[in-house]
């Protein structure tokens, strides 16, 4: 079970989608999630893998280290 508040215009606007395609918002909002959530675990787990190895590398060092 989840809970979100969101912005009133975004509401409008997910209530209207609804209305007008006969589906609900909660069909809309799963598939918001579903379609953006791996996006974000890759964001996020790259994110706190690089704050952990403060490593840098060069253009040229990915490439070879990613053997391109």
């Amino acid at each position: 079970m989840l809970a979100i508040r969101l912005k009133p215009e975004m509401e409008e606007r997910l209530t209207k989608l609804a209305e007008k395609t006969g589906r609900t918002k909660t069909f809309y909002a799963r598939q918001a999630i579903e379609q953006h959530l791996e996006d974000l675990e890759d964001y996020y787990l790259a994110a706190q893998s690089l704050e952990k190895s403060k490593r840098s590398y060069t253009p040229e060092e990915a490439k070879r280290e990613l053997g391109l």
